[in-house]
């Protein structure tokens, strides 16, 4: 949960730390019918130009984000970067991974062209397609339906593609054939993540060779969105584990006040600011110079499921809850410290405390951009809620941000008694979309 870092954390100080029944083209025709191409391939790329040609109005400001309380409003899906990292957070979340079910390379391809023209209109408030009824009775609706009347709810929707992408076969994640002939195009970046002390991984909860993350205000928007790019990629791809998660740990709007997890702290301090733009530059971007040039404005994605022992944490006093983390409970602040933003003294901290462990000053200035939400899958079977963090961080390498940190945090961090990493994932995150003609991935593909 990396507090100062923005590596994974509960405790997460983290300094690293109008929808219609049928589309219309940007001239003002009728978007072709689905029934009427072959396929969602043909069909997509025009329904990507309804969007692309204005019909999505975006509340935004001079520097260019969207104001963080604009509820109702679209965020814009094209640009330089994907919408969803440096982007205001929403409240809620639906994120899935995917596998690839199909081995050609051409249907991967026109795959996702048909959800990069899917997700231009849902960011938009748009229904996919010919939307929920109004078509062919005979035939299924291009669009499910549960998102009909709602706003956009600043929906953003960010795609990413993990190692198995590069290398495995679908049915050996460990190895076997070059199934797409990108093994040569993998990221050095994109590595596998280590075996960290206390993990407790299930495979059934980690992986993956797509992972869309689904971010909006009303959660029906986001599951709307998730459950239709699912529905378009069905017989090319298979849903491998998803996660839903509601309050938001951390935040990239600091004028806004900052969220707090399920331990009742204080989560995101010092996160990354969306409108920092040296910052981003310097932590989360990936730089032409990095390499390989499809990555450029992209970033890499760390997801990690980490459990929080509630009852335990429950049970203990308020001065050793304070102790582990290195900031008081009510305001925030440091030890020694009056307000929440006051820089930290780290050496009047436990050498345990996350804080003190997280910070970028022990960590050779290490930062991440975190969005974790919180959790609550029912109980674990033994009278325990089944609650935590869903842990999301973007960075410009993992191997100079989250592995170091982690590894730090893994090794004395006082709170890895009351938490547990239960799911993990990496994933490398393509840069934006930039107009009607571009799809997701298309650098790495040509």
């Amino acid at each position: 949960m990396t507090e100062e870092t923005d590596s994974q954390d509960p405790a997460g100080d983290s300094e690293a730390g109008a929808t219609t029944a049928e589309s219309t083209t940007a001239a003002g025709g009728r978007a072709p019918s689905r029934r009427s191409v072959i396929g969602w391939g043909g069909a997509g790329l025009a329904l990507g130009a309804a969007v692309a040609g204005g019909a999505a109005v975006a509340l935004r400001g001079t520097d260019g984000t969207e104001p963080a309380g604009s509820a109702g409003a679209a965020v814009p899906f094209h640009g330089a970067h994907q919408a969803g990292i440096a982007t205001a957070v929403p409240d809620r979340l639906h994120f899935a991974a995917f596998d690839v079910t199909t081995g050609d390379r051409a249907e991967l391809v026109r795959l996702l062209k048909d959800w990069t023209a899917a997700a231009a209109l849902m960011t938009a408030g748009r229904p996919v397609g010919e939307g929920a009824f109004g078509g062919l009775p005979e035939a299924p609706p291009d669009d499910t339906g549960e998102a009909v009347g709602l706003k956009p709810s600043r929906l953003t929707l960010t795609i990413g593609f993990g190692p198995s992408l590069f290398t495995a076969d679908s049915g050996d994640r460990a190895g076997g054939r070059d199934r797409f002939g990108l093994a040569g195009r993998r990221p050095e970046a994109l590595v596998d993540l280590p075996k960290f002390p206390g993990d407790n991984l299930d495979p059934a909860r980690g992986g993956g060779d797509l992972c869309v993350q689904a971010c909006a205000d009303d959660p029906q928007v986001a599951v709307h969105a998730i459950r239709n790019l699912a529905r378009i990629g069905f017989g090319r791809t298979a849903i491998r584990w998803s996660q839903l998660g509601f309050g938001k740990t951390s935040s990239t709007t600091p004028e806004a006040q900052t969220p707090r997890n399920l331990f009742g702290f204080k989560d995101g301090t010092r996160n990354v600011a969306g409108t920092d733009d040296a910052a981003l530059d310097r932590h989360v971007w990936v730089s032409p110079k990095a390499g390989p040039d499809w990555m450029a404005g992209g970033s890499y994605l760390v997801a990690r499921r980490i459990a929080m022992r509630i009852e335990s944490w429950d049970r203990t006093s308020l001065q050793e809850q304070e102790d582990v983390f290195g900031r008081d409970k009510g305001e925030g602040a440091a030890v020694g410290k009056a307000g929440e933003h006051d820089e930290p003294f780290l050496k009047s901290m436990l050498p345990t405390s996350h804080v003190r462990l997280a910070h970028p000053d022990s960590n050779g200035g290490a930062r991440m951009l975190r969005r974790g939400y919180s959790y609550t899958d029912g109980t674990d079977g033994l009278g325990r809620l089944d609650a935590g963090l869903f842990f999301l961080a973007y960075q410009h390498d993992v191997r100079e941000a989250f592995i170091p940190v982690q590894r730090s945090l893994s090794r004395a961090d006082a709170l890895n008694e009351y938490i547990q990493h239960v799911g993990s994932a990496v994933f490398a995150v393509p840069p934006g979309v930039r107009d009607r003609d571009d799809w997701w991935g298309r650098e790495l593909f040509s």
